[in-house]
Order: structure tokens, then C-alpha cells, then sequence
């Protein structure tokens, strides 16, 4: 079977969209992730709200330390959106060859896109794990990728798997809303014209507006998992006597949901959440929109390697 450049130029957009989108909101996500990453201790925490992330890089003037793990960071965005983007369009493609049909229902679609989740959450979850710690590691106290990734044992670089592979659930539920919602939409639409004329298509408004409630409500709905993945991969205090006297167990899903339902209660489970859909919902949008404008010059990119590569080869054996 040759290399299926479609599915490798979906893959290159996606993933070029995915490592700009990520980098003009990254201030945004590190405040996020170390807002959410903060369990309530004897009644107190140092965060009360997301701009006081924000304010403590200002007043001990490490702004630049909001960019802790970038690096890191757009290594696994672009790796794993690359697979996922791949694995989608791949999947999909042989399934359509398989089955014989010209379009593809929703259930087999959902288990594509899970599929695809899956894959890409095994491979890049050391990235991912490694990317959280950074983050949440005090301002200016951020150690380097290898550091951050060998000082604990191999299966501390794969913290929060599991959850991980849970949370594919996410697109899920969020292209199962998405369509939903498209289809009552457009069949109100198509209701109030005549039954002969064309076919009712989206706005490009229409379409960024039920995108962004069907990501809000997947969201909403995987949040407490979401959450507990941040507790997990996060970093380890700086200071000895918090790291003495913080219990191992709250690295592990139980562990972590029992500090957060004793010191927060109900509510904890939903820190943060505010802001997870806005940066969320902001980098879908960049993402999808970076990806619709360069997928063609993408593509067109890729033909011309390939040509060239043919011709080198003809040379090649030619002379």
C-alpha cells in the first residue's frame, strides 16, 4: 500500500494549525492548568481566581515564565494532532473502501474518532505528561523536557493515561452534539422553503456558533476527569516539607478525587471550568480556521515533492 498523502496533508494542516493556535493562547493555558491544578489546603489557596495566576507573574515580574513548556508543549500539540488528524483520515479512507459506501454514518464515525484518540494518546501522553508539570512547576522553577520526563520511574511519564483514554469520549459527545444540532437546524430551515428547492448548507457563523456549544457541552461534561488529569500530571511542590507531607495516593484517580471532594467539595470537581471552555472553544476555532487556510497549500506542497522526488528518481536510473 503507498503513503496515503491525503491523509498526511489533513495530518500537516491540522498539526500546523494546532502548533500556532496553541502558541497564541499559551499564557492562557498555563494560567488555566496551574489554576486547576491547585487543591484547597487547611481552608486556603493561593489562587482564588484565574487572574491571580496572571497577577503573580506580573508582580514577581516573570511574565515570560507564562511561556514555561512551550516548546514542550507544541512538540506534543504538533505530534499529536499530526497522529490524530492522520489516523482519522486514514481510518476513515479504509473504512470507505472496505464497506463500499460514499459517506460514513455517525456510529462508525464516533469509534473512528476514538480510535484515532486512542492511538494518539498512548504515543504522546509522556509529552503531555511532561508539558502539565512544566506548567504547573512554580514561575521560574520549570526544569528542561529530559529533566522533567527521567526524574521519576518510566510509568510516572504515562500519569494520567487511563484518563487520557477516557477523555477521547470528548470529540465524541462533541460531534454527536455538533450533528444533532445541525440537523434540527437545517431541517427548520429546509421546513420554511419549498420541498423542491436545494438543500439548506450552514453559515460559516451558524456553523463556529453550534461548534463552539457542542465543545461547551462535551466539556462540561468530561470536566471532573479533566480536572483530575491536571491534579495527577501535575508538578510537585518546590518545597520539601509540602512534598513530605502530601500523601503518594494523591497521584491516583481515587487518591485525587478524595482531596478534591474533602477540601472543595462537589463544586471542586468544576474548578477552572470557565476557563478551560474559553481557551477550549478559542482554540478549536484557531485550529479548524488555521487548518481550512493553509490545507490547500498543503497539499499542493505535497504534490509538488512528490513530483520532484519522481523526477529524482527517473534521473536516477536514467543515468
Amino acid at each position: 500500500m503507498g503513503v496515503d498523502l491525503e491523509s498526511i496533508s489533513e495530518a500537516t494542516s491540522g498539526a500546523i494549525g494546532s502548533l500556532l493556535s496553541t502558541t497564541i493562547l499559551y499564557p492562557l493555558d498555563t494560567c488555566k492548568t496551574k489554576y486547576q491544578a491547585e487543591a484547597r489546603a487547611h481552608g486556603q489557596q493561593k489562587y482564588r481566581k484565574l487572574s491571580d495566576v496572571l497577577w503573580e507573574a506580573i508582580s514577581t515580574h516573570r511574565v515570560l515564565s507564562l511561556y514555561q513548556g512551550l516548546g514542550t508543549k507544541n512538540l506534543q500539540s504538533f505530534i499529536s494532532q499530526f497522529i490524530y488528524f492522520y489516523g482519522y483520515s486514514y481510518f476513515k479512507r479504509t473504512y470507505l473502501q472496505w464497506n463500499g459506501s460514499k459517506s460514513i454514518g455517525t456510529k462508525a464515525n464516533l469509534v473512528i474518532a476514538a480510535a484515532a484518540g486512542a492511538c494518539t494518546a498512548i504515543i504522546t501522553q509522556p509529552l503531555d505528561t511532561a508539558s502539565s508539570r512544566m506548567q504547573t512547576s512554580d514561575f521560574g522553577k520549570s526544569k528542561g523536557l529530559w529533566k522533567t520526563l527521567t526524574e521519576g520511574t518510566w510509568s510516572d511519564a504515562f500519569d494520567g493515561l487511563g484518563i487520557s483514554l477516557l477523555l477521547t469520549s470528548n470529540p465524541a459527545i462533541q460531534y454527536t452534539v455538533f450533528d444533532q444540532l445541525k440537523q434540527r437546524l437545517l431541517n427548520e430551515k429546509q421546513t420554511k422553503r419549498d420541498k423542491g428547492s436545494s438543500p439548506e448548507a450552514l453559515s460559516a457563523f451558524s456553523a463556529f456558533m453550534l461548534g463552539a456549544l457542542a465543545k461547551s457541552i462535551a466539556t462540561i461534561l468530561t470536566y471532573p476527569a479533566i480536572r483530575c488529569k491536571v491534579m495527577i500530571q501535575a508538578a510537585d511542590s518546590t518545597d520539601d516539607d509540602t512534598k513530605k507531607a502530601r500523601p503518594k495516593s494523591r497521584k491516583t484517580v481515587p487518591g485525587v478525587i478524595y482531596a478534591i471532594w474533602g477540601k472543595e467539595g462537589l463544586m471542586g470537581f468544576f474548578k477552572g471550568l470557565h476557563a478551560q471552555i474559553l481557551k477550549t472553544v478559542l482554540s478549536s476555532a484557531l485550529l479548524l480556521m488555521i487548518k481550512e487556510k493553509i490545507a490547500a497549500t498543503t497539499w499542493v506542497l505535497i504534490l509538488a515533492i512528490r513530483r520532484y522526488l519522481l523526477l529524482t528518481r527517473v534521473r536516477v536510473k536514467s543515468s
